[in-house]
């Protein structure tokens, strides 16, 4: 990977941490409101899921193989 490469992936993966902790955010102040919608609770749950799963493999690639 090149330099600039590594750059986008790094913007990309502040983008996702970002959006991540947007959806924390919404999904307290969804719960806090009664009543609320489990379904858009749940869906909201699901897709910050699918970001952690981005980040981790985005981290994953940025980091160097490690040979202990």
């Amino acid at each position: 990977m090149d330099e600039v490469e590594i750059e986008q992936m790094r913007q990309r993966l502040a983008e996702l941490k970002s959006e991540h902790r947007d959806l924390d955010d919404v999904i307290a102040r969804i719960s806090e409101s009664a009543p609320f919608n489990q379904i858009q609770i749940t869906r909201l749950k699901k897709r910050k899921l699918l970001l952690k799963d981005q980040i981790l493999q985005l981290e994953s690639e940025l980091l160097p193989d490690i040979i202990a």
